[in-house]
Formats: C-alpha cells, sequence, structure tokens
C-alpha cells in the first residue's frame, strides 16, 4: 500500500471514531482512532521526509485514544529538537506538551504562528496550556470550537472539531479544561 492509500484509510478510521464518539461510544471510537493512528503512522513512513501532517494526524489520533505518550516519543524522535515550517512545530509542540515538556513546546508553538490564522488560534491554546493559563485556554479553545462549527467541509467528512477534542484531552490531564459546547464537540468525561 502506498502512502496515499494509507493516508486515505487514516482518514476514513478517524472519520469513524469521530462519529463513534460523538454517539457516545468510547470503547468504539478508541479502536478506531487507535487504528486511525497506526495509518498515520505507516504512510508518515511510506511518505517523503515533509510529510509533517501525518505526524498531527498520529499525536490527535493517539491523543483521542488514550495513549499519545507513546506516540510523542516517536514524534519526537523523528523531527530532533528543532522544526522547520509551521506544521512540523505543531506537531514538536504538541509532542512536547504531551510529554510535560513545556519549555520545548513554547519556541516551536512560537513558530507555528507563521502558518496563519488556524496554526494562530492552535498555537495561542498551546500556549495558554504550557503556561498553566486556564482563562486563556479556554477563550483559545472556543475560538477553534467556533471555527469548526462554522466550517461547512470538514477533512473526515464528520462534523467534529478534532483539534478541540484533542486539545480539551490535553488540557483535562492539566486540570485546565474548558468544556465548550457545541454541536461538533462530544460531551467528554
Amino acid at each position: 500500500m502506498d502512502d496515499q492509500e494509507l493516508l486515505r484509510e487514516a482518514i476514513g478510521f478517524d472519520g469513524a471514531a469521530q462519529q463513534a464518539l460523538l454517539r457516545g461510544d468510547m470503547a468504539r471510537s478508541r479502536t478506531l482512532f487507535r487504528a486511525a493512528a497506526e495509518r498515520y503512522r505507516a504512510s508518515w513512513e511510506a511518505a517523503g521526509p515533509r510529510a509533517f501532517g501525518r505526524l498531527i494526524g498520529l499525536l490527535k489520533s493517539s491523543i483521542l485514544w488514550g495513549e499519545g505518550g507513546h506516540a510523542a516519543g516517536y514524534v519526537r524522535s523523528q523531527l530532533g529538537d528543532a522544526c522547520d515550517s509551521p506544521p512540523a512545530c505543531y506537531a514538536l509542540a504538541l509532542a512536547a506538551l504531551v510529554q510535560g515538556d513545556d519549555e520545548a513546546a513554547l519556541p516551536a508553538v512560537e513558530r507555528m504562528r507563521e502558518g496563519g490564522e488556524p496554526f494562530e488560534r492552535t498555537a495561542d491554546a498551546l500556549h495558554a496550556l504550557a503556561h498553566g493559563d486556564r482563562d486563556a485556554y479556554s477563550a483559545a479553545v472556543e475560538t477553534i470550537v467556533a471555527d469548526f462549527a462554522a466550517r461547512e467541509d470538514h477533512l473526515t467528512g464528520v462534523a467534529f472539531a478534532d483539534t478541540a477534542v484533542m486539545l480539551e484531552r490535553l488540557a483535562a490531564s492539566r486540570g485546565m479544561a474548558a468544556r465548550p459546547a457545541s454541536s461538533v464537540m462530544p460531551v467528554l468525561g
């Protein structure tokens, strides 16, 4: 299977997992997010060295099925300690935060901002998490949820704020969950 086929499979598993999570089927969603993470990793390994979106997909899916630590270690081993593009910096910042290495995350968060508005919104949330700023995090994640809710098209075909849900998982582990209410957000325990 080539990298594009693996990527399509990853996105398909992600969409099915998102639907399951929106229905409240936690067990099924975890199984499907795990399958998505495995496909994102395989597609990264089969693709060229600059397909950083696949590392982001690997991290998101891994965090959503509850096993972000292993994926974070893998991503950091692939990227090293530096990033040279907004998507690579997003992957590095996210991996560092999962590992509790807030100091390493912050320079990557700042480089993410060079990617434009979507990266800036996520960088605001990651920056707030790294600094333990609950109010700034809450405002940032609400902005992300509003953006997803306003979209007509979603990568997986499912109206699901995957970035916000993933951030909420990270925030919950830090005692900072904002719990935004929206049709694109599942009720998280």
